[in-house]
């Protein structure tokens, strides 16, 4: 009996090796460096002074962290969302459909998910998007701005990370 149990032990453990060698392992964005982002955004906001949503989504688009500043309209408050969500699930700044549609290719308003606007950045750490944050609630410059600041933070933090 005891060496039947040995047996699928070992037969346990090889399977579970085999499936770790298998599942690859990614960095993702937690809720710590959101709030992080976030705050950087926040700053750069009140330095101009700008009333902003600041959204933060994974790599999936699925919202982590939003703020909106007071005074802020709460229209912005989806316009955030959907900034931060098409720069995370596109892999790259949401103005890159804004500047398409501007320049004729309107079918771009029809992909899924897209929020044609100015202001969403993606998060890479290694090369990989593991989110994104938006802002919303001023010129579409000055969103892209702020969200740029938050999104800066990833950059000093890996490199932190890496010391």
């Amino acid at each position: 009996m005891k060496a039947y149990w040995s047996f699928v032990l070992a037969l346990m453990l090889s399977a579970t090796a085999t499936l770790q060698a298998e599942l690859p392992t990614k960095k993702v964005l937690t809720l710590g460096m959101a709030k992080k982002l976030v705050a950087a955004a926040e700053a750069e906001a009140r330095k101009r002074g700008a009333t902003v949503v600041i959204a933060v989504v994974d790599d999936g688009g699925q919202l982590i962290l939003l703020e909106r500043l007071d005074d802020t309209q709460v229209a912005s408050v989806e316009v955030a969302i959907g900034k931060a969500r098409t720069a995370a699930i596109f892999r790259r700044p949401s103005k890159v459909f804004e500047d398409q549609v501007k320049n004729g290719r309107v079918a771009a308003l029809a992909l899924p998910g897209a929020t044609p606007l100015q202001g969403g950045i993606p998060i890479s750490v290694d090369g990989k998007v593991i989110g994104a944050i938006g802002a919303s609630g001023n010129s579409p410059q000055e969103d892209e701005e702020i969200a740029l600041a938050g999104a800066a933070v990833t950059a000093t933090a890996a490199q932190e990370e890496g010391r």
